[in-house]
């Protein structure tokens, strides 16, 4: 499997080290980790994990990622992966939601509101997935993003109000995904928005010494249990005993 962390403004090797420990947990896995896109040779029987901010792959890549879910791939994406950011005088925005690294996705990231605490409720969609998981309650950074057509919502977080800082800063009481699904070809795209991890050192952006560190949800005990489900879906693994992945 290929294992995708890097970028700016986030604790990596926290993120890293954590994804690391869980997947090793079985000891038939065989993990290859890069930084970008670019090593991924996009194998269809290759499992794809990303972690990633403003990390954009070079159009080939793009291509290559896009073709491995066409051809029955299966990418879980964490947090920030669609993430493109762009700077401007009037606040930062997100890439519009177009090309195939976005659209393979299925959203673009726009804004999130300051990091605070937020219900996570089950979407319209029933999934084993999501099973046995009532609404929860996580402190992490609401992404707030443009979506395609068609992503099945597995779950979401209703927002409405301010997102300081960004270009789109006030936003219209509507519901966020959390977690969804998108399917391509006959391939599947996972999607899970909390998880966000800061250190000290990872905002030089900002200031060289980030007073406090933050983790998000990773401390929440419904984020790891779906995190672990996750990681058995991208890896083909029956999330229950005696089940078909």
């Amino acid at each position: 499997m290929r294992l995708v962390v890097g970028g700016m403004a986030h604790d990596f090797d926290f993120v890293r080290m954590e994804l690391l420990r869980a997947l090793g947990e079985d000891p038939c896995n065989r993990v290859a980790v890069s930084s970008s896109f670019e090593e991924f040779d996009g194998a269809p029987e290759t499992a794809l994990i990303s972690y990633t901010c403003n990390v954009e792959p070079s159009p080939q890549a793009a291509r290559r990622l896009r073709r491995f879910v066409e051809g029955g791939g299966r990418w879980l994406a964490l947090h920030a992966t669609n993430s493109l950011l762009v700077w401007g005088e009037d606040g930062v925005s997100g890439r519009a939601l177009a090309g195939d690294f976005l659209e393979t996705l299925g959203s673009s990231f726009q804004a999130h509101p300051p990091i605070g605490p937020y219900e996570v409720r089950p979407g319209p969609v029933a999934d084993p997935l999501t099973e046995g998981i009532g609404p929860f309650t996580v402190e992490d950074e609401l992404y707030l993003s443009d979506y395609t057509d068609g992503i099945e919502v597995l779950l979401h977080a209703d927002f409405g109000g301010a997102a300081p800082g960004f270009l789109r800063d006030e936003w219209p009481r509507t519901q966020q995904a959390v977690l969804y699904r998108r399917r391509l070809g006959s391939g599947e795209v996972l999607y899970f928005t909390p998880g966000h991890a800061r250190g000290h050192y990872d905002a030089p952006h900002r200031t060289p010494f980030y007073p406090h560190v933050e983790r998000g949800a990773w401390d929440v005990p419904e984020y790891r249990e779906l995190l672990a489900r996750c990681l058995k879906w991208v890896c083909r693994e029956p999330l229950r005993e005696g089940e078909s992945a």
